[in-house]
């Protein structure tokens, strides 16, 4: 069902009309990274784009520009909270307006179908409902404020192994119920202005293409039945066609200014091969998209220059601290109570270095970033000491060398000298920095083909040194002279692409020094990358560790820590080496020795508090040991305040699971999405997630949707009603549904919120369905014995299959059970629901 012409497309139209074919064509692909060509001659200023899964980054031209860190997406999933998410869209739009940014590329609506996928962080959930819900109510705050939200990655991208080719193989049935579904909700119910076509591609068994060129997903489905009226932006360097691409749906090439449309395409529209009216077409959405951001018959907009108030500090924090999960809390350990603690040991490789965001386009420079050290210290009191212990370096990667042991061979000075030479050996320019850290780095002219690190780096104590070298592309590598390392990459923006020029393999070397130390001469010869539209730079990183204690001496002195405290608090996670967009995880255990280190820790203290600070699922195999276990997410800029409100009872952690943690990682339904010649096949059909836990009888560590909080509750009753039917919603994620009423009191101690949901189990009629699935939710709260009532929609399309046949919706008939509780485990209350002529009655 398509929607109506917007009011103004015949102006549009005309404005179209007065420009030459290649014109049109120059306005379809980027300028440069992030901005879209301006035209005068439509009143059209250039159209600004930025990363935003996490914050808005910004465009880069302001190198030392910083930005506010949010949470992560599943962190805002984790508190099942419209409100709390509309809220989070607008300060989105507030910092993108800071920025000049008009479209923020995001959110993700992709689902998090295997734990160990790389951006699971920037997910939101690994339920199709929750997320879309969650994901409109995104798009609404953004766009109520003037600014697109560009919703990605269209379809199937839900890993990161070869992601540019593999191809998904899922059949018509679960792709329009399962991965298509969070898409269209978000178009039903939030109309987001701009979409991104994934890198992937689609295998439907008689047609393997990637989503660039997918014209029965971009044209028949997003554009045509589901009135999609903006433009389809490829990801970045993802369009690899001219004519495919063109006639596949593909509205907007990113980045620019080159790549495969520019004269080649011009060139298919005079041979033919393009109608020009596909153009026109493009152009007229890149003009809506336009109109709706202010860049069209508008002063192009300042950027307004302002410092983030003080509640939008608020608001991150709120975030943070509402989407913590409490998992456990044996004898009401938490919250805890200042008067009566005289110590606290922070424990921790997490406690230590918090890991607040995931790598890659999701990156934000922070304007300010709040460790667990700094919260817990301002929020305890004076008298309170605490003590902080790393209990071993959760990294596998060293640390990069240090400023004090790097001398500028040239100057004296402190650090690592580049020089810049170009394509006849001269040298044109140079710098010197602090560091070993050359990641990415562009600082040199467009004439520079090479540039040349070299330092000397000082060995003071005596023993064995380890020393290892990151580079990315064409290199090599000199230790006094001798070459240990080198590299012949030539691959450009692939580079990019698969994260290996922020992620370079490492190369270690061992090096002795005598009780007099030692001086190592390094030097790196560079090639510059040149990646097209993503800049030209090279990658360097020089890292080094002396000799000094042992994992295990770190754990005895945090274990000796714990033991004197009157409280512990271990904190451990993930890290920058583990989740990451870029490359997928390798398996679900906690890296380093954190659990032998959690372990030691309770045993040590029975009023151990364990925080998990990842966004992904971890194996947490002392989790039923625990006194109390809290999952904190990668919590943003304000971790340390959020985790504070969170352990002294400011803040309530009302927190629900978005996933199923898993208790064994053979239990995990996708233990891994890597393509097997190519292709990723989704065989688990419609049972994603917590659906597949229930379909198989298995025990996770925790279920979906668990999470304890302050108080407790007791169930009343539920009634049924018809919701209104919503005939103006355009496709079949609206339509009419029920309307439940849960009655729950407060029966515990504290004021608290309560997320309470609502599962389907259908009908045995024959057809493979879910055991249950995710019908509604509702975020309720209430003072300590007060009754409150939950108002839950269930919309009509839960109950709707896809019938591949007939290639449509139809809702099977038969009595269904409604159960209400507080997980996907935890059913408190059940009511009934037939279904007959496609329509739902309360049952009697």
């Amino acid at each position: 069902m398509s929607r109506p012409a917007l009011p103004d497309d015949t102006e549009l139209r005309d404005r179209i009309r007065g420009l030459d074919l290649d014109s049109k064509i120059r306005l379809l692909t980027g300028a440069d990274l992030w901005r879209l060509p301006a035209e005068p001659r439509l009143g059209l200023s250039a159209v600004t784009m930025s990363d935003g899964p996490q914050g808005v980054r910004g465009t880069g031209d302001a190198p030392d520009e910083t930005g506010l860190l949010a949470p992560a997406p599943s962190a805002l999933a984790a508190a099942w909270d419209t409100g709390l998410a509309e809220r989070l869209g607008e300060l989105f739009a507030t910092e993108a307006r800071r920025k000049g940014v008009d479209v923020v590329l995001a959110p993700v609506v992709n689902l998090q179908r295997t734990p160990v996928a790389g951006r699971h962080f920037e997910y939101f959930s690994e339920d199709p409902l929750l997320t879309g819900t969650l994901a409109a109510a995104v798009v609404r705050g953004l766009q109520s404020r003037g600014v697109g939200a560009c919703l990605k990655h269209f379809v199937a991208n839900d890993s990161e192994t070869d992601r540019t080719r593999y191809r998904a193989r899922l059949d018509e049935r679960t792709l329009r119920e399962v991965y298509l579904a969070p898409f269209e909700q978000v178009l039903a119910e939030a109309e987001p202005w701009s979409v991104m076509a994934a890198y992937s591609g689609l295998d439907d068994g008689t047609e393997s293409a990637p989503m660039t060129e997918n014209a029965r997903l971009l044209r028949e489905v997003l554009k045509g039945e589901w009135g999609f009226a903006g433009p389809v932006v490829s990801d970045w360097a993802a369009t690899r066609s001219t004519v495919a691409s063109a006639v596949g749906g593909l509205d907007v090439v990113m980045p620019g200014p080159d790549g495969p449309w520019g004269d080649a395409l011009a060139a298919a529209v005079r041979a033919g091969e393009v109608d020009e009216q596909v153009i026109d077409d493009k152009v007229l959405r890149l003009l809506r998209l336009a109109r709706r951001v202010g860049a069209l018959d508008e002063p192009e907009s300042a950027t307004v220059s302002s410092e983030p108030a003080p509640e939008e500090y608020r608001l991150l924090r709120e975030v943070a601290a509402r989407g913590t999960v409490l998992l456990r809390n044996q004898e009401d350990l938490l919250p805890l109570t200042p008067t009566g603690i005289r110590s606290v040991a922070l424990i921790g490789p997490n406690a230590v270095a918090p890991y607040l965001q995931g790598g890659g386009s999701a990156f934000v420079p922070a304007v300010r970033t709040v460790s667990y050290e700094e919260g817990l210290r301002a929020a305890l009191p004076e008298d309170v000491r605490l003590t902080v212990h790393r209990g071993g370096d959760a990294r596998l990667r060293l640390p990069y060398a240090s400023a004090e042991r790097l001398t500028d061979p040239d100057t004296g000075v402190t650090g690592m000298r580049a020089d810049h030479v170009d394509a006849d050996g001269n040298r044109i320019g140079g710098e010197t920095r602090a560091t070993g850290d050359w990641t990415t780095y562009d600082g040199f002219a467009p004439q520079a083909r090479r540039v040349l690190l070299r330092t000397e780096l000082t060995l003071t104590e005596p023993g064995t040194h380890r020393l290892e070298f990151g580079c990315a592309g064409r290199f090599s590598v000199s230790v006094d002279g001798e070459q240990v390392l080198a590299g012949d990459d030539d691959r450009g923006v692939e580079l990019v692409l698969e994260s290996s020029h922020n992620h370079p393999p490492q190369r270690g070397i061992d090096i002795e020094a005598g009780p007099q130390g030692r001086r190592l001469a390094l030097a790196l010869d560079l090639t510059v990358v040149d990646a097209g539209g993503y800049g030209r730079f090279v990658t360097a990183q020089v890292r080094h560790a002396p000799p000094g204690t042992t994992p295990y001496e770190e754990i005895a002195e945090a274990v000796a820590a714990a033991q004197a405290a009157d409280v512990a608090v271990v904190v451990v996670g993930t890290n920058e080496e583990v989740e990451s967009e870029g490359w997928d995880r390798t398996g679900l255990d906690l890296p380093g020795h954190q659990n032998d280190l959690v372990r030691k820790v309770i045993a040590a203290n029975p009023r151990t508090i364990v925080v998990v600070n990842a966004g992904a699922p971890v194996l947490l195999p002392w989790a039923d040991e625990a006194p109390a276990l809290l999952w904190s997410w990668l919590p943003g800029q304000e971790a340390g305040h959020a985790l504070a409100d969170v352990l002294l009872g400011r803040t309530e952690p009302s927190g629900r699971l978005p996933w199923t943690l898993p208790a064994r990682a053979e239990d995990v339904p996708v233990p891994d999405a890597r393509p097997r010649d190519g292709i990723v096949d989704y065989t688990e059909g419609v049972h994603v997630g917590h659906r597949a836990w229930d379909r198989d009888g298995l025990v996770p560590a925790f279920p979906f949707g668990h999470g304890l909080g302050w108080t407790r509750w007791t169930y009343e009753s539920v009634t049924l009603s018809p919701a209104p039917v919503s005939a103006d919603l355009p496709c079949p994620a609206g339509g009419d549904g029920l309307d439940l009423t849960v009655e729950l009191t407060n029966t515990g101690p504290r004021a608290g919120r309560e997320v309470v949901q609502v599962y389907l189990e259908p009908p045995l009629d024959g057809t493979d369905r879910p055991v249950r699935l995710l019908a509604g939710f509702a975020t309720v709260q209430a003072a300590p014995g007060a009754r409150v009532a939950a108002e839950v929609r269930v919309p009509a399309r839960v109950f709707r299959i896809w019938d591949s046949e007939a290639s449509a919706w139809r809702t099977p008939p038969g009595r269904y059970r409604l159960h209400v509780g507080r997980s996907s485990r935890d059913p408190h209350l059940t009511a009934e629901v037939t279904v007959d002529d496609g329509r739902l009655h309360p049952a009697v």
